[in-house]
């Protein structure tokens, strides 16, 4: 009886086959669209010879068997998140960030109203209108923010910190097209970075667990304010070209970065893959699960394939314009950096 895994297929994107070769019974191809790839198992294959009812079709398995199987690749993109971040702690060692009073101006752009109206690079800004700004984190940045887009042409006093010295400097920011304020600056918390290499074993898997749940937080927070906040950050979600473009970036400015952006990344997807939409494993996994509900009853097979072809065209409709955009905005993401 053959196995499960014969005449698989593992296939780099989707749609037309550009390219394939077989090795071990498994398929390897590169499809046309390169969005992410996909494991197919003859279950799916309108021309395998393997009969319907054999029991080691994929379909055929039990309940639990299905579920691991599906699992695997979020299970691997976690379990590759976090030999990533072990990798990081054994070799260059792990990022402490010690927070300082007030938030940092690591740039002013050329004819800005920041420039203009004095503001350097390296300043440190203390205070706006009065108001202290909190130490570290992205708080004071965000009361910043605010306060700049709030007053359009109007003075905004900040109490700036440079070198030795403490001073205001009144600032009158530009207004923007939809009516909001800017004075061409970027900003980030006051913060200074050391680095820790552990001293033993134990605490290597110390450093490692404490830094993955940090980061799994951090995702799951963001996926998070997605949903709840989604016409505000639709149009911040990225696809394939933004990703390369910041990859890209990062790796240019320095290796803690490349070790912390992989991570994100293998989480980021391990996550998305598990969300219950058609065409992710999150799908197969939910149809497995209202099986399962159901008392072992399938939905009826039409209505699976009608789902999950509607499904995947979506992803792939959502991927080329993503594709798209980015591919436009590739200057405006160098800016952002």
């Amino acid at each position: 009886m053959q196995s499960i895994l014969a005449t698989s297929t593992g296939p780099i994107g989707f749609g037309p086959i550009l390219a394939k070769f077989n090795a071990n019974n498994v398929e390897y191809s590169i499809r046309a669209f390169p969005l992410g790839g996909f494991v197919g198992f003859p279950d799916n294959d309108p021309d395998s010879d393997i009969p319907v009812d054999d029991k080691n079709l994929l379909k055929n398995r039990p309940i639990l068997d299905r579920i691991i199987v599906v699992s695997a690749g979020v299970v691997a993109n976690i379990i590759f998140a976090y030999l990533i971040i072990l990798t990081q702690v054994l070799s260059v060692g792990l990022p402490v960030q010690e927070a300082y009073p007030g938030v940092l101006v690591p740039e002013v752009r050329p004819f800005s109203a920041a420039s203009r109206d004095g503001l350097l690079a390296g300043d440190v800004i203390l205070k706006v209108n009065g108001n202290e700004l909190p130490r570290g984190g992205p708080n004071g940045v965000s009361e910043i923010v605010d306060m700049i887009k709030q007053n359009p042409k109007r003075n905004v006093v900040l109490k700036v910190a440079r070198g030795q010295q403490d001073f205001e400097i009144g600032i009158t920011p530009d207004e923007n097209y939809d009516g909001t304020g800017k004075i061409g600056v970027q900003l980030s918390p006051n913060v200074k970075f050391t680095k820790v290499k552990p001293k033993s074993v134990s605490e290597a898997f110390n450093y490692t667990g404490r830094e993955f749940w940090g980061l799994s937080s951090n995702v799951l927070d963001s996926l998070k304010q997605t949903f709840l906040n989604f016409s505000q950050t639709a149009s911040k979600v990225s696809g394939p070209v933004a990703i390369i473009a910041v990859g890209a970036e990062v790796a240019r400015s320095n290796i803690d970065g490349l070790y912390q952006f992989a991570a994100l990344l293998n989480l980021n997807l391990a996550v998305i893959n598990l969300l219950p939409l058609p065409a992710l494993d999150g799908g197969t996994l939910a149809f497995i699960l209202i099986e399962a509900a159901r008392g072992g009853r399938k939905l009826p097979l039409e209505v699976e394939q009608g789902i999950m072809s509607s499904g995947i065209t979506l992803v792939l409709f959502l991927g080329l314009f993503l594709i798209v955009k980015d591919t436009l905005n590739l200057d405006f993401i160098k800016d952002m950096l």
